[in-house]
């Protein structure tokens, strides 16, 4: 019994004592690799999943260091649309890895302030009981990117349009279809951007992305703010009135202005002459040269057939029928300079006049654009679309005339020496194209003739002393 006793407390000594000397052996141990790691960092310290164990704090910083010089080489290009609008470059934007602040976080496991905890991650990392993994991110400036956005803004913004219809003695005074707005999805394209950022930590590759925008709607559409039942935009005419001279200018000015506002009841015939009203120097208008009489002399309102001209263009596109139009007496140049021939109306009071009814089943507004900078005037005509189908024809030209020989005619109101041109020459034919519109299954079909006169050009010669 004794014997046994004696065995075993021999047997805790031995056990005790080998087990001081491991531990012994494990603080030498573990006081010569802190020695040696003396201002290195630990082992089993994992960067970015890289093993950065005995190296110094410098080795990491050259190693970031090294791949923030590749960053810089990096480009961001923005896109809105199919357009690029932007291009920062990885140096602007200062993309890169707080290599410093990488090196302190690996360089501090085992030298924490706290003892429990530093004596851990010593023995830890020292004897490989467990690996420390650190995830360095990229971080960037986002000074430049808040300045692109603000530009981006402040460029492709657009605020949404509240309709505007005003009624005042019996014609629209104030008038405006609603528009959709946009707005630059700022929060989207910027995580976007970040997303990207950091993606470059395992690609390193030039970033494209594109802005976003949402569309806005209107408070206020137009199908609410009238009582004329007027929704939307439904027909167009367009004319160029290039190489007119300012007189007439000045007149189609002034004509298109009478319609601009004026509102066509359904199932109603509208008249030209009687909503341009007279048309002389008491109106406002200038001399300009006009047609009478089968010659083309200077007249008050030269100029007003480009504005009956327009809306007989924006009657045919709207698909609206044609009660009366009648062609000028020869080819005059400004209705051709974009159309084909037989796009015209001539009028003159009382007779004649371009008629046209709005066969719709709401009134129609018209609304008038004269461009100066482009020479271009515009009928527009807004009301409800029906799904009417409008077909025209190609024109044909046929039994082409050369012009006429020209006169020269003395003029004593002139001086000797003086030569002006009144008149010019254009080729005499006929032209005819078939207008047809198709509504709720039934097809209307109009056939329009024009039968030009050839022209002659005409000199005054001065003869006055």
């Amino acid at each position: 019994m004794i014997a046994n006793m004696k065995k075993i407390s021999q047997l805790i000594f031995l056990l005790v004592f080998v087990f001081l000397i491991l531990v012994v052996s494990a603080f030498f141990y573990i006081f010569r690799q802190e020695q040696v790691l003396k201002n290195k960092i630990y082992p089993s310290i994992y960067i970015n999943a890289m093993n950065f164990g005995n190296r110094s704090k410098k080795q990491v910083v050259d190693y970031f260091e090294g791949k923030n010089k590749l960053l810089k080489t990096v480009s961001l290009t923005v896109f809105y649309q199919e357009t690029p609008i932007a291009t920062l470059s990885g140096t602007q934007l200062n993309i890169r890895y707080d290599s410093q602040g990488i090196s302190e976080r690996a360089y501090l496991i085992g030298r924490s302030p706290h003892f429990i905890s530093r004596l851990y991650q010593k023995l830890a990392a020292i004897l490989g009981w467990q690996t420390f993994n650190i995830s360095a991110s990229l971080g960037y400036d986002k000074d430049q990117l808040f300045d692109l956005v603000d530009n981006m803004k402040e460029n492709y913004d657009i605020p949404a349009k509240n309709a505007l219809f005003k009624f005042e003695n019996g014609r629209v005074a104030s008038f405006r279809q609603e528009e959709k707005g946009q707005e630059i999805q700022t929060e989207s394209f910027l995580n976007s951007v970040d997303k990207k950022i950091h993606a470059l930590e395992k690609n390193r590759e030039n970033i494209v992305t594109k802005v976003e925008t949402k569309i806005i709607e209107p408070g206020i559409t137009l199908a609410h703010s009238n009582d004329f039942g007027i929704e939307e935009f439904i027909g167009e005419g367009k004319s160029d009135f290039t190489h007119s001279i300012p007189e007439r200018i000045h007149n189609l000015t002034l004509a298109a202005s009478k319609f601009d506002g004026v509102l066509i009841p359904k199932n109603s015939i509208f008249s030209f002459n009687d909503t341009v009203g007279d048309i002389s120097s008491f109106t406002g208008y200038k001399p300009a040269y006009i047609i009478k009489s089968g010659k083309t002399v200077l007249g008050d309102g030269g100029g007003v057939c480009q504005v009956s001209t327009t809306l007989f263009r924006a009657a045919l596109n709207t698909g609206l029928p044609i009660v009366e139009r009648v062609a000028h007496a020869y080819r005059v140049g400004y209705y051709e300079n974009d159309s084909q021939p037989g796009f015209d109306a001539t009028v003159y009071a009382p007779s004649p006049d371009l008629k046209i009814k709005n066969d719709t089943n709401t009134s129609i507004l018209i609304q008038t654009e004269v461009d100066e900078n482009n020479n271009l005037l515009y009928f527009r005509f807004y009301g409800k679309k029906d799904n009417r189908k409008v077909e025209i024809s190609p024109v044909i030209v046929y039994d082409v005339v050369p012009p006429l020989p020209e006169i020269r005619q003395d003029d004593p109101t002139l001086k000797k020496g003086i030569v002006k041109q009144v008149d010019f020459p254009a080729w005499g034919s006929k032209a005819v194209f078939t207008y047809k519109v198709t509504k709720e299954g039934k097809t209307d079909e109009q056939k329009f003739l024009s039968v030009y006169r050839p022209w002659q050009a005409v000199y005054l010669v001065g003869t006055a002393d």
